[in-house]
């Protein structure tokens, strides 16, 4: 029995975790659960499970909270409210699955705590993987990853000598806008962006999958993850998102992970790790079906995105954090329909141009660059 505690439970991947939790009763147990203000859902996992711990992070969700659960489940509030969550639940996983840069510091925490982490959060090692990764192996803590592509990568892996491996290769289904001519972009509207056609996601996210920034962010994400240096790491657009990343070595073979879009599969494999289990409700491939599979390079012209995460990733230091916390204001500013779709690309570079980077990369340096990018890039709306 597992009991796992879920960041962002009322999200997309969170609650998918639920659902596989749910799924397989005598090998995961509920044991925390923390959103930022939908305390409806949270009630209903409390009580479903009996869940003793729970953070909301606005203080009045929580407040709805507790009056919805009592005194049977402890409710923390507010940022340092998921601290004391990770204090005081002892869970053996930790599922990070909370928007942007607010999952690095309770990350961060479970490491400290000796907790593994199934990281659905990727902005975290962009922003914060060297510190990450090397507090992780100070304290033998493993670091699973949730996203599709790098849960692929990682099962790709699996018995594989690091020599071996000549590149990493993460495909991308291209979004919404990859058959669309540029000459549309400044036109894109945030509804035709939130209409992705394989994924159901949130909006941040879906918003990041239709600039392409959310693969740039896992170039990042699989360099530290995986150790592999950028030169050796590729995207590729595979518009079916049937093959959600493969491995090349150095003989040239290619091993791919395949499978029918469901998050519940790496959700449940980082859980499982390295055993198996069925996944309620899954659906094979249907072989007959299944049709062609395309493959295509990104357009540069089009997604200047993944050129701009390239571009961080090498400088390095404090670089990946402003380029992660431009990216956030952009998003939620086109969101919000303040500024046109093209404008994220160029307030991202901008404030990139801006920056004066620093490679003592400490949690209160990443917490300093962050903050001064958010600045600058609300300064550029």
């Amino acid at each position: 029995m597992k009991d796992i505690l879920i960041l962002g439970s009322t999200g997309s991947i969170g609650t998918q975790a639920v659902d596989v939790i749910e799924a397989h009763p005598d090998a995961f147990r509920l044991a925390g659960v923390a959103a930022y203000s939908h305390w409806q859902a949270v009630a209903r996992q409390v009580q479903d499970h009996q869940v003793k711990w729970a953070c909301m992070v606005d203080e009045k969700a929580a407040d709805e909270l507790r009056r919805a659960v009592g005194p049977a489940c402890t409710v923390f509030s507010g940022s340092e409210g998921l601290l004391k969550l990770i204090d005081e639940c002892d869970a053996r996983i930790v599922l990070t699955s909370l928007v942007g840069a607010a999952g690095i510091e309770p990350t961060l925490h479970a490491i400290e705590k000796g907790m593994d982490i199934a990281l659905a959060n990727k902005e975290t090692l962009v922003a914060a993987g060297e510190l990450v990764m090397k507090e992780a192996a100070a304290r033998g803590v493993r670091i699973l990853p949730v996203d599709s592509e790098h849960g692929a990568i990682f099962q790709c892996l699996q018995g594989r000598q690091e020599g071996e491996v000549a590149k990493l290769l993460i495909t991308a289904s291209g979004g919404p806008h990859f058959r669309r001519p540029v000459s549309e972009f400044s036109s894109i509207t945030v509804e035709q962006c939130l209409k992705h056609p394989t994924w159901n996601m949130g909006g941040k996210i879906t918003i990041d999958s239709a600039t392409m920034f959310n693969k740039g962010l896992e170039v990042i994400e699989a360099h530290w993850l995986f150790h592999m240096p950028f030169d050796k790491i590729e995207v590729v657009i595979q518009p079916q998102s049937i093959i959600h990343s493969m491995i090349e070595f150095i003989d040239g073979s290619i091993l791919a992970q395949l499978g029918l879009p469901d998050m519940r599969l790496p959700i449940q494999y980082a859980f499982t790790y390295p055993d198996r289990m069925t996944v309620r409700g899954a659906r094979p491939i249907d072989w007959k079906t299944l049709g062609s599979l395309e493959f295509f390079p990104p357009d540069d012209e089009k997604f200047p995105s993944i050129g701009l995460a390239y571009e961080a990733g090498r400088i390095g230091g404090t670089m990946p954090c402003v380029l992660n916390g431009a990216n956030e204001v952009a998003v939620y500013a086109f969101l919000r329909k303040e500024i046109s779709f093209t404008r994220i690309f160029d307030i991202v570079r901008t404030v990139m141009e801006r920056h004066t980077v620093s490679h003592d990369v400490t949690l209160a340096s990443i917490r300093q660059a962050d903050a001064w990018a958010r600045r600058c890039a609300a300064s550029l709306l």
